[in-house]
């Protein structure tokens, strides 16, 4: 299955709209977002839960343009952010900011500032906030802690600032998740979360401080999960937590389950959200009757299969044993590839009806293939999209459709080698719109334009 996406008559077609077609009126490389896919992928993540009444914050990081957290936010999506920027877009996308999440370790003092009071807003004074309120915005609806030493300092802060934070502890529950090295976040050796010991001194020493109130848990062990086990086994390991804690007299009201829910690259390679809210409503469900509300946060398995990036083929070269189809999107584009060794199926968007394919699977059964490796521009042996494919012959100038893009794409583009990030589209069934244009070469050196001097006071 292509999710939002499909072949019709040889064409790949976005919504009613040809995939060609985008690539011609807006160039290349540019990511194109299926609204459709993106309100299937809620509604069934939706339906999937709905027994626990679970409230869902979208991860802003796995895609962060403005048009698609609005998207979200009109399905009913609160947001989790890790960063003040992400905080800002997600109230600029109109999600009240007590229905925000921030998490993250590295958390600024300005950050904690700005999510606690508009007044401390980046964005303050700047024209994009023109006529609105900052000032009476409010605080953030919880700050998912990962230190003492961040709750530390939220609690001086809110201090200061006569507020009261509402914060989730972040346990690390010590749980493998069986995914890539990279994105595991669940064990003691990563930086992410509160071993159980500190979760609980952490809880007696603010058990009554008058600027901070704990209101629960929090715990994500990874990006991209394979196996619903450690899922199963995250939840007991904080529900004895929970029963600790409440017999010691705290209260807890919130759970928030974090994301990491997998999408499927290839069909089949990953069990159906459906397998893992199976597994996990049984251990929650007489919670929730008891008031107990479970949060999730999403990212991937509602963006990846929402969007294609599409790149042009600037030249094709012959090697020994397979040819080099060389493109205009690479890893300054697509980094999961060359970081991750991350798959992701590709595929030209015009090809004879006959090597129409209907699935994302890596082994296609058509004749006539020829075994490639898309690459890209950049000057690193790591840059390319996928390597030792049969694809059908191609040349230059025609377009390629790389799948399952839309989570960790574009929030990953850099300018290496002073490339521009590319272009963002939203199709809507027959609508498209640009809702991110194409950076220029004048945007990237505009910062740079012009230097200034800095005075450097000399310490004694």
């Amino acid at each position: 299955m292509l999710d939002g996406f499909s072949f019709r008559e040889g064409s790949l077609h976005v919504g009613e709209v040809a995939a060609a077609a985008v690539a011609n009126a807006v160039g290349t490389p540019t990511y194109v977002y299926s609204a459709d896919a993106i309100r299937a992928a809620y509604r069934r993540l939706d339906k999937a839960f709905a027994p626990l009444k679970v409230r869902t914050h979208y991860a802003v990081k796995a895609c962060a343009n403005l048009e698609v957290c609005r998207l979200l936010r009109s399905l009913g999506a609160g947001m989790d952010v890790v960063s003040g920027g992400e905080l800002e877009r997600a109230w600029l996308a109109g999600t009240p900011l007590e229905e925000i999440a921030f998490a993250g370790v590295g958390k600024t003092d300005e950050e904690i500032r700005g999510a606690l009071d508009g007044r401390f807003s980046p964005l303050a004074g700047t024209p994009l906030v023109e006529g609105r309120d900052l000032t009476h915005r409010g605080a953030v609806g919880m700050f998912n802690v990962e230190s003492s030493s961040e709750l530390e300092r939220i609690a001086d802060i809110a201090t200061e600032l006569g507020v009261r934070a509402r914060v989730c502890i972040r346990v690390n529950p010590d749980v493998d998740a069986k995914t890539h090295e990279y994105i595991t976040t669940g064990k003691e050796q990563n930086k992410f979360g509160i071993d159980l010991p500190r979760v609980r001194l952490l809880f007696d020493a603010y058990r009554d401080h008058d600027s901070v109130e704990i209101i629960g848990l929090h715990f994500h062990i990874g990006s991209l999960v394979p196996r619903v086990e450690p899922y199963v086994r995250s939840v007991e390991v904080l529900n004895r937590l929970i029963d600790e804690l409440q017999g010691a007299g705290h209260g807890i009201r919130l759970l928030d389950l974090g994301g990491g829910w997998p999408a499927a690259y290839q069909e089949g390679e990953c069990p159906p959200i459906e397998a893992f809210a199976d597994a996990l409503i049984p251990l929650l469900e007489e919670r929730v009757r008891e008031g107990l509300q479970v949060v999730t946060e999403p990212g991937r398995v509602l963006l990846a299969n929402a969007g294609v990036l599409l790149t042009r083929v600037q030249h094709v070269k012959l090697g020994r044993s397979k040819r080099f189809v060389i493109c205009d999107g690479g890893m300054h584009s697509l980094i999961r590839p060359a970081l991750y060794q991350a798959y992701h199926f590709v595929w030209p968007v015009d090809v004879p009806q006959g090597l129409a394919p209907g699935t994302r699977a890596e082994t296609q059964d058509f004749e006539g293939l020829e075994p490639s490796d898309v690459v890209g521009p950049i000057c690193e042996s790591s840059d390319f999209l996928a390597r030792d494919r049969q694809l059908p012959p191609v040349g230059r100038g025609e377009v390629l459709a790389v799948f399952s893009a839309g989570a960790y794409g574009m929030s990953m583009a850099s300018n290496y080698n002073d490339h521009g990030r590319p272009a963002e589209v939203l199709v809507d069934g027959d609508r498209v719109r640009v809702v991110n244009e194409r950076q220029t070469l004048e945007t990237m050196l505009e910062t740079e334009r012009r230097p200034r001097e800095v005075a450097i006071q000399t310490l004694c």
